[in-house]
């Protein structure tokens, strides 16, 4: 730029002008939803958001999960759901893909040590929290079904901590909670990604066996990942979304928890 020339600003959005017509209900937001939208339009403005899609077949995780529900609710008393599975898978594949668990600063990668994952879940007046399990790739099966469930407990009755809520390196959200095949996430800043649970679903799956293709009635599920093209370009989300399909789909019904 010439000497003694000046930038020129960025022009600024403007939203629309929105008027009330008459009958219109008009509601204040609670300072709750303001913090969410505003968080939500500085994620969209901060990182340019692409999304990957994959299907996974997660008929080993419902039959294990079928097989050993009912006892663990005697065990433990508190019942064992999908979510800690999918915790899990994305925790182990975090730590072979830390680009994924990372955070940008201006054009520094920060590779995270810790893999906190944050699960995004509802309250009871509509609003979203998103309390994190720190270290979940540290803990074992047990130990991350009882994070979830405390958490989710915890949030349902607005008894989290701020500690709970803080220092999250990656976030999933569930989309199959209201039976929604999929979605696309908006990333949780100052995350880079995001993993989007769809419902599962009893579909025709053509599988592959020795004596050829056959088709079989399997438990499908569609993840999706949306994540900051600064850093995450299609090749490494592939192959992160990819790990997690493995993952799951290589889960051994015999698992003792």
């Amino acid at each position: 730029m010439p000497a003694g020339a000046v930038a020129a600003e960025k022009p600024k959005i403007q939203a629309p002008v929105v008027t009330s017509s008459t009958g219109d209900i008009v509601i204040e937001m609670d300072r709750m939803r303001r913090l969410i939208a505003d968080h939500m339009v500085m994620s969209k403005q901060v990182s340019p958001h692409v999304t990957s899609f994959i299907e996974v077949d997660v008929t080993n995780i419902v039959r294990w999960r079928d097989k050993i529900k009912d006892s663990f609710v005697k065990r433990e008393g508190q019942k064992i759901t999908y979510t800690p599975l999918f915790v899990e898978a994305a925790a182990k594949a975090l730590r072979e893909f830390p680009n994924v668990n990372a955070s940008i600063d201006g054009y520094k990668i920060i590779q995270r040590k810790a893999i906190n994952i944050g699960m995004a879940a509802a309250l009871p007046d509509g609003n979203l929290i998103v309390p994190v399990i720190k270290n979940a790739d540290s803990k074992n099966l047990l130990g991350v079904v009882k994070d979830v469930n405390d958490l989710a407990d915890r949030s349902r009755k607005n008894k989290l901590n701020p500690d709970d809520i803080a220092g999250g390196t990656f976030t999933i959200t569930n989309f199959g909670t209201f039976d929604s095949l999929t979605g696309v996430p908006v990333i949780n800043q100052p995350q880079v990604a995001i993993l989007g649970i769809g419902t599962i679903k009893k579909r025709p799956w053509v599988l592959e066996t020795a004596d050829g293709d056959m088709i079989a009635i399997r438990h499908i599920c569609m993840l999706s990942l949306s994540y900051d093209h600064r850093l995450v370009d299609g090749a490494l989300a592939g192959m992160f979304i990819k790990r997690i399909q493995q993952i799951l789909e290589g889960f051994d019904v015999n698992t003792v928890i």
